[in-house]
C-alpha cells in the first residue's frame, strides 16, 4: 500500500507539500506542484488517512445528529432534510439513535464533542426533566465554547439555535375541526408523558375545546409508546373505559395507524362510528385505509432549517424559527353520530 512518502517521491515534492495538497490544507501550493501530487496519488492509488485530513483541514467536516429513532418515519423525514444540507455543504453526517433514553443522549453528545464534529443537531422532543436538561445544556455550552455549533429541533429551554414545529397550533387545529363536525366525546392516544412534544400538542387541543366550553379529562388520555403497537394498545384500553367516544386523536401518525388497525379488527366503522385523527402527516398517512386525517408538519424542512442554522455563521444570540402546521382532512374523520355510538361497544 502506497504511503505519503511514496507520493512525495513520485511527485518530486516534499512530504509536507504532498500532505497540504492531499489533506486540503489552507496553506497555498503552486498549481504545477498540486497537479503533480494529484497525478502521483492517482498513479499510486494512494488512500489518505482520515484522521490526518481532519487535523489538517481549516474546518471540521463532520456533523453529529442525535435523533430518538431514525427508523421512525417522523425522524426519517427530518433526517432527509438534515442530510440534504449537510451534503450540499460537503459535510459527513453521523446519526446517533438515543431511543428516547436521556442518559444515552448525554453520552452521544460527549462522544461527538470528543470527535470534534463541526456541529451537533438534536432532533426530537425534549423531556420534562430539569436535572437532565441542566446537564445537557452544560455539555452543549462546553462544546460550543470549543468552536462547535448547536441546533435543536422541537425542544424548549435548550442551549443553541432552535427550529420549532407548531405543535400547539396543530393540536388546536384538530380540536376546532372535531368540534365543527359535532364531536364532544373525544379521547386521546398520546405518546410518553415525559416528552414536551406531547404536552404541547395536548395544550393546543385543550385550548380549542376550552373555547367551546369543554374540557379534556385526564381519564380520557392514554399514554403509550410512540409507535403503531402503542397506539393499538392505548386505543383498546381507552375504548374499554370509555365506549361512548366518537373521536380518537392520536398524537402521531404511527399511533393513529395502530388505532385504525384496532378498530378494524373489531369491526368498528371509521369514520361512521368513530373518527380518527393523527399528527405529522407522514408519507403513510395518505395510503392507509381509510386515508388518515392529520396535522401536517414540514418534516423535511425542519431538518433543512436546523442544519442550515448549525452550519451558517453564528448569530448574536440563540435564533429560534417556528415552522407552521396545517390541517389535512382525509377520509378518517366525519360528522359525529347523531345519537351516539351505534352499538359497536358491544362487539
Amino acid at each position: 500500500m502506497a504511503t505519503l512518502a511514496d507520493v512525495a517521491r513520485r511527485a518530486g515534492v516534499s512530504p509536507a507539500t504532498a500532505s497540504r495538497v492531499i489533506n486540503g490544507s489552507s496553506k497555498p501550493v503552486a498549481e504545477e506542484l498540486r497537479d503533480r501530487v494529484l497525478r502521483a496519488v492517482a498513479d499510486l492509488r494512494y488512500v489518505p488517512n482520515a484522521h490526518a485530513q481532519l487535523l489538517a483541514r481549516p474546518q471540521r467536516s463532520v456533523v453529529g445528529v442525535v435523533v430518538h429513532d431514525v427508523s421512525d418515519p417522523y425522524f426519517a423525514e427530518v433526517t432527509r432534510g438534515l442530510q440534504r444540507v449537510a451534503t450540499e455543504r460537503g459535510r459527513l453526517l453521523i446519526i446517533c439513535n438515543s431511543y428516547r433514553d436521556p442518559v444515552r443522549e448525554l453520552e452521544y453528545v460527549e462522544l461527538l464533542r470528543a470527535q470534534q464534529v463541526a456541529a451537533i443537531v438534536l432532533a426530537g422532543s425534549g423531556y420534562h426533566d430539569a436535572e437532565f436538561t441542566g446537564r445537557l445544556n452544560e455539555k452543549l455550552a462546553a462544546y460550543e465554547a470549543t468552536g462547535g455549533r448547536v441546533a435543536v429541533i422541537g425542544r424548549h429551554d435548550h442551549f443553541g439555535d432552535a427550529v420549532m414545529p407548531a405543535n400547539a397550533t396543530g393540536g388546536e387545529l384538530i380540536g376546532r375541526e372535531l368540534l365543527r363536525l359535532g364531536h364532544r366525546e373525544i379521547g386521546v392516544v398520546a405518546g410518553p408523558r415525559v416528552l414536551t412534544t406531547i404536552t404541547d400538542r395536548l395544550t393546543g387541543l385543550r385550548r380549542a375545546l376550552a373555547g367551546a366550553g369543554l374540557t379534556l379529562p385526564e381519564e380520557r388520555i392514554r399514554y403509550a409508546d410512540f409507535d403503531r403497537d402503542g397506539g393499538a394498545r392505548a386505543t383498546a384500553d381507552l375504548l374499554a373505559a370509555h365506549p361512548d367516544l366518537t373521536a380518537i386523536v392520536a398524537l402521531n401518525d404511527s399511533m393513529a395507524v395502530g388505532a385504525l388497525a384496532l378498530l378494524r379488527s373489531r369491526g368498528v366503522r371509521v369514520p361512521e362510528e368513530v373518527s380518527v385523527v393523527g399528527f405529522d402527516d407522514m408519507p403513510i398517512a395518505a395510503d392507509v385505509t381509510p386515508a388518515l386525517t392529520t396535522v401536517r408538519l414540514p418534516l423535511v424542512e425542519l431538518g433543512v432549517r436546523a442544519m442550515s442554522l448549525a452550519l451558517d455563521p453564528a448569530g448574536g444570540g440563540p435564533r429560534v424559527e417556528t415552522l407552521p402546521a396545517g390541517f389535512v382532512s382525509r377520509d378518517s374523520t366525519g360528522p359525529a353520530p347523531q345519537s351516539g355510538p351505534t352499538g359497536w361497544e358491544r362487539r
